[in-house]
């Protein structure tokens, strides 16, 4: 049986299994794109692998990423996850993810919905990138600043450019798959 091409980052069977299901897929679910915006900003400064392995505990922890419980989180609730060790016990990060709930209930008083707003940055089309190798894809782009800056106006936290476009192709909002990946054709269907 031939083994199939993926992008070269998807080497641990963890990653495989993220990489041929999830990432890069459009996305629309609201309470989804929330988790997926806590997770990057979760993984600043470690790898992807780290917050893959924590994922399920973290949805455990962070209310399966309901906004609105989320916001709730008081001081104790905070402490307490500080003691998680199934999570980044990092206080920033988890300040910041009470925090983007907060601001996250602030932009559904604007925007239909969280998803409505996230897209409008890619003008509510994935952006389709047609990379040769892994030293091709950037870690930044004009949308994922623009993105950043707007969130950061917002009160959001851990929300950097490269944050928000590694968020970006997670979320399907640009396709970064290798041309070489088969992948790269499957998510654009």
């Amino acid at each position: 049986m031939k083994s199939l091409n993926r992008c070269g980052w998807a080497r641990t069977p963890l990653s495989v299994l993220y990489h041929d299901k999830e990432w890069g897929v459009p996305l629309h679910d609201d309470r989804r794109l929330f988790e997926f915006l806590i997770l990057e900003g979760a993984q600043a400064g470690l790898s992807w692998e780290t917050i893959l392995a924590k994922r399920e505990n973290y949805r455990k922890a962070f209310a399966r990423f309901h906004p609105h419980k989320v916001a709730t989180f008081t001081s104790h609730k905070i402490n307490e996850l500080l003691d998680d060790s199934g999570i980044v016990r990092n206080r920033l990060k988890i300040n910041a993810a009470v925090i983007n709930a907060q601001s996250y209930l602030q932009v559904l008083k604007t925007f239909k919905s969280f998803d409505d707003y996230l897209w409008q940055f890619v003008e509510g089309t994935p952006q389709v990138n047609h990379w040769k190798n892994l030293r091709e894809v950037p870690c930044q782009s004009t949308e994922s600043n623009a993105m950043s800056k707007d969130l950061l106006k917002r009160g959001f936290k851990f929300v950097g450019p490269t944050i928000c476009y590694a968020f970006m192709q997670a979320v399907g909002m640009v396709n970064d798959h290798t041309m070489d990946c088969f992948r790269h054709q499957e998510v654009n269907k």
